[in-house]
Order: C-alpha cells, then structure tokens, then sequence
C-alpha cells in the first residue's frame, strides 16, 4: 500500500505520515522546500519523540520525498499508483495541490479501487474545499475522473511545537492526538489507519476540535502575550489567564450542547483534558508561535468569531469569547506580518468599519456591537 502526503512539514511527518507508516503505506512526501525534502531523503529512519507523561519514541522508516516544485510528474505519477492522498499544508495552499491530484487521476487505472482523500487541515470541511478545487481545475474532464476518487472529510489535533534545534528530521510531539474521520464515503473499505475513529457524521466532531483546542489554544496565547508571558504552559500557570480561558470554553461547550447535542458532561472533561494538555511543560510552546496570524483567526469563520456569532444568534453568553478577542486585538508582534497588519488596520480604520471588515460581522449582528466596543477600546489604548 502506498500513500502520498503533501506537505512534509512538522504535522506532516509527527502526526499523518507516522499514523499512516503505523498503518503500513509506504510513504511519499511531497514538499515545495527543497532542503526539507533533501533532508528527507538523506535519512532511511526518523523519529517521533512523544514528550510529557506516557510519551514514548517510534522510528518511522520506508519514506521518501519528492520536490513537487521541480518533479511535478513524478508527484502525479506517484498519485495515479497511490492509496491514500492526505494534506496538512493549510487550507490557503489545498488550491496548488489540486492540479497535481486531478492529472494523477487522469494517469489512474479506471478498474483500480478508489484514490482515498483526506485533507488534514485546521479548517471545517477542507476535504470538500480541496474536492471542489479537483473538480473545478479538472473542467470537462471531471465527468471521466470522478469516480477514481473519493473524497472524505476529517478533523485531525495533535500539538507539534517548535521544534528544538540540531533535531533534523526527527519530530518532537505531544502524546495525545486525535484523528476523527468519516466514514460513509468509504462504503466498505476504509482506509488502514491505528489509532483514527470513523463517525458518521464529522460536523460535531470538527466543531467540538476547532471551538475547543484551536479556540482554547490562541486565547491562551493571546492573553498571555497581553501579560508578558512566554509560554502557554507558563500562561495557564498564571490563575488569572487560566481562569479567562476556561471561561471562554465554557461558553464554547454551551454553544456545543446546544447545536450538536453533545453531553455538557462530557464536554466538561473534554476541556480538562485540553487544558492539560497545554499545561505540558515539556512542550516548549510560546504564545509567539500559537498566537501568529491574528487576522486570520479574527475571521467570520474562525475559532474566536465563529463560534461567538453562533453563541450570539442563540441568545448563549458570550463574554468571555469577547474578551479572548479583546486580547487578540493586543498582540503585538513586530515578527509577525499579520500582527502589524492588524495594529495598522488598528489604527487606520474606524471602529465599525474595522470590526466589519476583520471580522466579516454584519452590522446588524448580534455580536457586532460588543466586538466594535473592545476595538474602540484597543483603539483608545493605542491613541
């Protein structure tokens, strides 16, 4: 069995490509950094170093990689003979995977079973958005390729830090991950991957991941930040930050209970396992690195808006959410392009016109006049 995994990065060897080696593909990286992938190929062996408690090392082997910048055919030809296609890229980058996906459809035998894909992204439904870049960019010809694929949505969670240095190709992790995926349009014949559940139906399951860890994780990073903290474990060390994200989820959980059905027990200690898992001291994680890209995780969509416009629309408590968004509004990191995006747009736009644009929140919304409020106060501080 063979599977090929675009993106040869941290995730992409820590957490998709070791799950599938334990599954028994052989595997195929394809990356667009040329020396990532000469480091690649330069090893016959990497490890995964699990650290905090029942952590433990597992060596990967029967791996190679591919430029898919210089060698795109032999990306496709790989495809056309592959199992599994999975991505962890980020869902900006699903569109430059499509054509190499659509031309190795092309290559493939008709009477072969299936191409399985899988996008492994940090983002609702990214199967569907990389499904909808294949058929669009494959045009008249989707009708003759369509069915030498399917198409399956997942939510993956793991935490990958920044890795120490000198470590190679090896990977640094935590214990705990969680793959969930569906199961329908497998029929019979799932992928072979240890350790991932298939469900029914993904949608709480991505919402429950997205609103929980991702929402969890940069309000932790955000107000930490805000305080001069270094790193998340020493954030939520602080009672005060470990207070204000625990009450941020909460809300979250509520939103949860009520559109999913989810237990509120259960959900509970869902939420204690995430928070101890960010208390992990030997995951030397910054709120730097978590809390980067700040617009994007301002969006409509995201873990900070989205799920406080829906709590909003439901009549569900939503202050703590807008104070995690108070924070974001606060980080300042001179590193990160999009944080000086934000504090310009800060300073540059009104506090209405900021809040619609950043945020994609009508005006009219439930939500929008208590965002425009702490960015007319984040404005204030900034003079």
């Amino acid at each position: 069995m063979k599977a090929v995994h675009f993106g040869a990065g941290n995730i992409g060897r820590g957490f998709v490509g070791l799950l599938l080696h334990e599954g028994g593909y052989d595997l195929v990286f394809s990356d667009v950094a040329a020396p990532l992938v000469d480091a690649i190929n330069d090893v016959d062996e990497y490890t995964v170093h699990e650290v905090g408690e029942g952590g433990r090392d597992t060596v990967v082997t029967g791996f190679r990689a591919i430029n898919s910048a210089t060698h795109p055919d032999e990306v496709i030809e790989e495809i056309a003979g592959a199992n599994v296609v999975t991505t962890a890229v980020g869902p900006t980058i699903l569109k430059f995977v499509a054509p190499h996906i659509v031309a190795g459809l092309a290559l493939r035998d008709p009477s072969s079973p299936p191409l399985q894909v899988m996008a492994c992204e940090n983002a609702i439904n990214a199967t569907d958005v990389l499904r909808g870049e294949v058929r669009a960019q494959a045009g008249d010809a989707w009708e003759a390729i369509q069915g030498r694929a399917v198409f399956a949505n997942t939510a993956v969670d793991r935490i990958v830090p920044a890795q120490p240095a000198g470590g190679g190709v090896d990977v640094t992790v935590e214990p705990f991950f969680e793959w969930a995926i569906e199961r329908p349009p497998f029929g019979d014949d799932p992928p072979s991957i240890p350790g991932a559940h298939f469900v029914d139906d993904l949608a709480p399951y991505i919402e429950r991941k997205l609103f929980t860890v991702n929402t969890g994780h940069a309000a932790t990073a955000y107000f930490g930040a805000r305080a001069g903290v270094e790193t998340i474990a020493q954030a939520l060390a602080d009672d005060t930050i470990a207070e204000d994200v625990a009450a941020a989820l909460e809300e979250t959980s509520a939103l949860l209970a009520a559109k999913h059905g989810l237990d509120p027990a259960d959900l509970a200690e869902y939420r204690e396992t995430i928070l101890r898992r960010f208390r992990n001291d030997a995951l030397p994680d910054t709120v730097w690195r978590v809390g980067r890209q700040p617009l994007r995780k301002l969006s409509r969509s995201e873990r900070f808006i989205g799920p406080a416009a829906e709590a909003a629309e439901r009549g569900l408590p939503t202050r703590a959410l807008v104070a995690a968004i108070a924070a974001a509004l606060a980080f300042e990191d001179a590193e990160d392009e999009q944080s000086v995006q934000l504090q310009a747009q800060l300073r540059e736009l009104d506090a209405a016109t900021f809040t619609a644009t950043v945020t994609g929140l009508e005006r009219g919304h439930p939500l929008f006049a208590a965002v425009e409020e702490v960015v007319a106060a984040r404005q204030s501080e900034l003079g």
